[in-house]
């Protein structure tokens, strides 16, 4: 951290606690969903649990589009990533009151908004402390905001797992609340590193603009309130129907959004930002594919490791949230590794190269767990532990191929008209994945091991093909020479 601004200090803290909290909180969800009433759970279906999971999933990271625009338009980032962490301390207070549904859902939406508000723009902001750095630098430090992020996760995920499975589900929320609310203090005190970054909005709104919004907001609100009392007349409005709407609206959106970058207002994207928006467009498509699989830990990985995986190590019995935490615990130790490996390679392994990497190990990561399904013998033997340990790994290897590199070519490429929508659409990639994810894991219960295969199989054709159109990616990106024997 020595030779990088203090301000990425800051930004990586108010990151680890917001992570503790997310993650921490994903820890228990599936779990809590699925869990009987009288064991103070929700008692949803195994099905549909995954599936509100993953769709919570989604939404959290749909909500950056609006969020980059409000910090883009309104606030800046430095003020909109301080509402949103107080709004997402409120959703965690909300889950943690144990008085029916109606808070568990509210305090869902609420976690969903607030992180729409700080991830994107809390990311943004990491971007300009490096303005001017070289690419290679900016990567390292993305990386190591990276690491921040899995520190809070891997606490998160060991103590509010651990209280929320093994003493009180909302007593485990509780202290992702508080999580949240460490990181506030953090970064409110740590505010004098960032040296103005953030301060203003890039784009504000002028004034005829600002009455077209609040007619499209006061519609839109109208739209969603009429849709939901004309579901609940006619008898449709269900759990699993909202779950399929808001999948369709998942994927619809970022198609509308490159719609209305690419031709809408192609005026505020110059000549020489184009190429670099078509480049950002492959890579989300890629990026959606890997976390359609990476994202299934919080569901079906989660029910596997507490059904299916001899918990026991030693005398101690691990609870079924803690294995999520393999994969931030791993980050933490290889992190440095990868900012280091990323530094010294510069810009001779492109952008391209490391996503089709990552789509190959993650896509094998379900081709193991699609043997470790075979190995449960229908259901009749545990396995060890060290399967998902493994599936972990190769997963984690993924991950660092394409996260922190993902935020970084993000802020490369974005138009400057755009730049924290652009960060919110990188998240859209996300929320892309995620929802179809939400979607076909219903089907993981029938398809047993093959539903796995046939995820990891089509990962890893992706990886491939992506490989083949590297070259093109790099002139697209502006990257530097390219690479030699990549296609071999």
């Amino acid at each position: 951290m020595r030779n990088h601004p203090k301000g990425l200090i800051t930004l990586a803290g108010t990151e680890m606690n917001e992570r503790l909290s997310f993650y921490g909180m994903r820890a228990i969800l599936v779990l809590f969903l699925a869990a009987a009433v009288t064991d103070g759970g929700m008692g949803l279906d195994p099905g549909t649990a995954t599936a509100v999971v993953g769709l919570y999933l989604a939404m959290s990271y749909f909500t950056a589009l609006p969020g980059g625009w409000v910090a883009d338009r309104l606030l800046g980032f430095r003020r909109t990533v301080l509402v949103g962490g107080v709004v997402i301390m409120l959703g965690h207070i909300s889950l943690a009151i144990p008085l029916g549904s109606a808070f568990v859902w509210l305090g869902l939406a609420l976690v969903c908004i607030g992180t729409g508000l700080l991830k994107p723009n809390i990311s943004a902001m990491v971007g300009e402390l490096y303005q001017g750095d070289t690419d290679a630098r900016r990567d390292a430090g993305y990386s190591l905001f990276y690491m921040g992020i899995n520190i809070g996760s891997a606490i998160g995920l060991f103590v509010v797992g651990y209280l929320g499975e093994r003493v009180d589900w909302h007593l485990g929320f509780a202290v992702a609340a508080l999580g949240m609310g460490l990181g506030l203090v953090q970064y409110v005190l740590g505010q004098r590193h960032l040296k103005g970054a953030g301060d203003l909005p890039t784009r504000p709104l002028v004034e005829g603009e600002r009455g077209r919004l609040l007619r499209i907001a006061a519609l839109a609100v109208a739209a969603v309130l009429m849709a939901g009392v004309v579901a609940a007349f006619t008898g449709t409005l269900s759990i699993d129907n909202v779950t399929y709407v808001l999948t369709a609206f998942s994927v619809v959106v970022p198609i509308a959004y490159f719609f209305y970058m690419f031709v809408v207002r192609r005026e505020d994207v110059t000549a020489e930002e184009r190429p670099k928006l078509k480049a950002f467009a492959w890579l989300f498509i890629a990026s959606a594919v890997f976390w359609m699989i990476f994202d299934q830990a919080a569901g079906p990985l989660t029910l596997f490791a507490q059904n299916h995986t001899d918990l026991h190590v030693g005398g101690f019995e691990v609870p079924a949230s803690w294995t999520q935490a393999v994969n931030p615990v791993m980050v933490i130790v290889l992190a440095g590794v990868f900012a280091l490996v990323w530094a010294k390679l510069g810009d001779r392994v492109g952008t391209g190269l490391k996503f089709a990497v990552a789509l190959l190990l993650c896509g094998f990561s379900f081709v193991v767990m699609s043997w470790a399904t075979a190995a449960t013998d229908g259901g009749t033997v545990k396995v060890s532990l060290l399967w998902l340990v493994g599936v972990y790994l190769l997963q984690t290897i993924a991950e660092l191929c394409l996260s922190p590199v993902g935020l970084s070519m993000t802020s490369k490429l974005a138009p400057q008209a755009f730049k924290a929508q652009m960060m919110g659409m990188f998240f859209l990639s996300i929320t892309a994945g995620d929802a179809i994810g939400a979607q076909v894991s219903r089907l993981q219960p029938a398809l047993g091991g093959s539903y796995f295969l046939l995820l990891g199989v089509l990962a890893m054709v992706c990886g491939v093909a992506l490989l083949f159109f590297v070259r093109r990616l790099r002139g697209l990106m502006g990257e530097g020479r390219p690479e030699v024997a990549v296609a071999a």
